[in-house]
């Protein structure tokens, strides 16, 4: 499967990128916090600007019999993000195989909303500060075909360290 069906990316696939969401109100439990769920798809918006920096989409990909599966997504959450934070969430490939990419994220303010402020505010000093990193974390993605069976990925989808 080296050439995925003949379709490649217009250049080569950069081993990292940042990119900026703004937490919506559908994001968020009744307290204005962006509840963990939310981030999820964050991270996968951050594996596919990857691709499409690079010229190509995900559902060229799978059109052309390419599929990425997550099998093992780890995170950690450090400190909550409001309703109307501005954040990064900043992506990095850092290794792989033939059949395996593993990418680590880091989700970071911004911009703070003033969102998260009540009756009463919070505690001085202890509110949320631009920079502060809100969730790290990895996932580990397989390459398959049509029918759910590992295959090998295309060339130019294996980290370089793993030629």
């Amino acid at each position: 499967m080296s050439d995925a069906n003949g379709i490649r990316p217009s250049k080569p696939i950069a081993s990292s990128g940042a990119l900026r969401v703004r937490v919506r109100y559908c994001e968020c439990d009744p307290m204005g916090v962006a509840h963990h769920a939310a981030y999820i798809p964050w991270l996968e918006m951050g594996r596919t600007e990857l691709l499409r920096d690079a010229g190509l989409t995900y559902a060229q990909m799978e059109a052309a019999g390419v599929f990425l599966v997550i099998v093992k997504l780890e995170v950690a959450y450090k400190r909550p993000g409001y309703y109307d934070d501005l954040v990064e969430v900043r992506t990095r490939v850092v290794g792989g195989s033939r059949v395996k990419i593993l990418h680590e994220y880091e989700v970071v303010r911004a911009e703070c909303s003033g969102a998260h402020l009540s009756e009463g505010g919070i505690t001085p000093g202890f509110g949320p500060q631009v920079g502060d990193t809100l969730m790290v974390g990895s996932s580990m993605l397989a390459c398959v075909d049509r029918s759910g069976r590992p295959a090998a990925m295309p060339d130019w989808l294996v980290p370089a360290d793993r030629k």
